[in-house]
């Protein structure tokens, strides 16, 4: 069967089975982010709260993320995938246990926050490079654009979703029906045939501890200003969920009405952006470069617009630019890294990403409320934009470094002329 270059991952049975059943689970993961946000929100009546759980859950990749990568680059990772969506799925059933007994606290839902959070550390890197297996090399940066675009919208499906599921069926509903959406995840897994998995070496007996993950990064400068770029723009360039809220509530006095218009605009952006990059063959050095400072740039403009019609036009590409930056460094990590590091270096990604998101909302939020919104909006963009000339300048020396080296020491010297040529011989 013949399918579009935009389309070409679906190309392959296994893919295709792990395209549609992680777009079932990410649908019914975001109804129970906003189940489970709801809950303790009408139990604590404290926003303060609700981030709390968020923390939680991002917490453990940061502390123990690297045990993570060591399990997937040792262990058969179909194995590790189907025991993680096991284990989500049973705590999601405990949810729905919990919210129907009517909780007074929000002891119980912390912890199962936590488990979930530590379960997430340990298989996101098997989920990564179970990816890379199920596509191939050639196609793996159309896996992971298509992925996002699945992501985006499965996001906006499961929070619409949530709105109707919740009023219907109550907060034990929305659970229930991510403790299923698991179960499709397992289903896919058990259909794929073994034959056509593009399997990667396993860890090498020499390298199979944390440090073998942390040597090979920090001795790769490309790995090292891409995470470092990254980090900058997903802290101080992304977390658009506070800035929105900051200039809906502040500046565009657009309400929440306005917060959930941006919201759209901004889940739409990230779908436009999975889309040009799943139509790529390559995802260049280059490209990434270029997104960053459109990013950048177009943070530095959103501070300015007048209203919220521009505001929201703004978002678009911003939302755009980002999806092509995390696509491009989820597949230059994964390409340019050896198959039996393959998930340390994975592990590092998703410590640099859960850092960034710990440490951009608190940030930004300081910022926006000591410098105003629009003041904070353009103050990240430009430290963003001076990220991405700062990356491309370290990668440009790291090329000529590596184009000097290749050239043979001899081939520096001049050759002798042909008379002179003649007189030695």
């Amino acid at each position: 069967m013949a399918f579009p270059v935009m389309l070409r991952s679906l190309r392959h049975h296994n893919y295709r089975l792990w395209a549609t059943a992680d777009f079932v689970s990410i649908t019914g993961t975001w109804m129970q982010v906003l189940a489970l946000n709801w809950l303790i929100l009408s139990i604590t009546g404290s926003a303060t709260s609700v981030g709390l759980g968020l923390v939680l859950q991002a917490l453990p990749t940061m502390l123990i993320g690297p045990w993570g990568g060591v399990i997937a680059d040792r262990l058969p990772t179909r194995y590790v995938v189907a025991a993680g969506q096991a284990g989500q799925a049973l705590l999601s059933a405990l949810l729905a246990l919990i919210a129907a007994g009517d909780p007074s606290t929000t002891g119980q839902l912390y912890a199962i926050s936590l488990v979930s959070g530590v379960i997430t550390a340990l298989t996101s890197p098997a989920l990564g490079r179970f990816g890379a297996e199920v596509v191939g090399p050639d196609d793996l940066s159309n896996g992971l654009a298509l992925g996002s675009v699945l992501s985006s919208g499965g996001r906006i499906l499961g929070m619409s979703l949530a709105g109707v599921v919740i009023p219907l069926a109550g907060v034990p509903g929305a659970f229930v029906t991510n403790s299923v959406s698991f179960l499709g995840v397992l289903v896919a897994i058990a259909l794929m045939r073994p034959q056509e998995f593009y399997t990667l070496p396993p860890a090498e007996p020499g390298e199979r501890g944390i440090a073998a993950g942390f040597r090979y990064v920090l001795a790769s400068p490309r790995l090292l200003i891409m995470f470092g770029l990254a980090f900058m723009l997903g802290s101080l360039g992304r977390n658009y969920q506070v800035t929105m809220a900051a200039m809906s509530q502040g500046p565009l006095d657009a309400g929440a009405a306005g917060y959930g218009a941006l919201s759209v605009a901004f889940a739409v952006g990230t779908v436009l952006g999975g889309v040009y990059a799943a139509s790529r063959a390559r995802l260049p050095l280059r490209l990434l470069l270029i997104t960053a400072a459109l990013c950048a740039t177009g943070q530095m403009l959103s501070g300015a617009a007048p209203n919220l019609l521009l505001f929201g036009a703004a978002m678009l590409p911003i939302a755009a630019c980002a999806v092509v930056l995390d696509t491009t460094v989820s597949t230059r990590t994964q390409l340019d890294s050896p198959g039996h590091l393959r998930g340390r270096v994975i592990s590092a990604q998703g410590m640099v990403g859960a850092a960034s998101g710990a440490f951009g909302g608190p940030a930004l939020g300081v910022l926006s409320d000591t410098l105003g919104p629009r003041a904070a909006l353009m103050l990240a963009g430009a430290l963003c934009l001076t990220a991405a000339v700062a990356a491309a300048y370290g990668l440009a020396r790291i090329r000529r470094a590596r184009a000097a080296a290749a050239v043979p020491s001899h081939a520096a010297a001049p050759r002798p002329a042909p008379a002179l040529a003649a007189a030695d011989a």
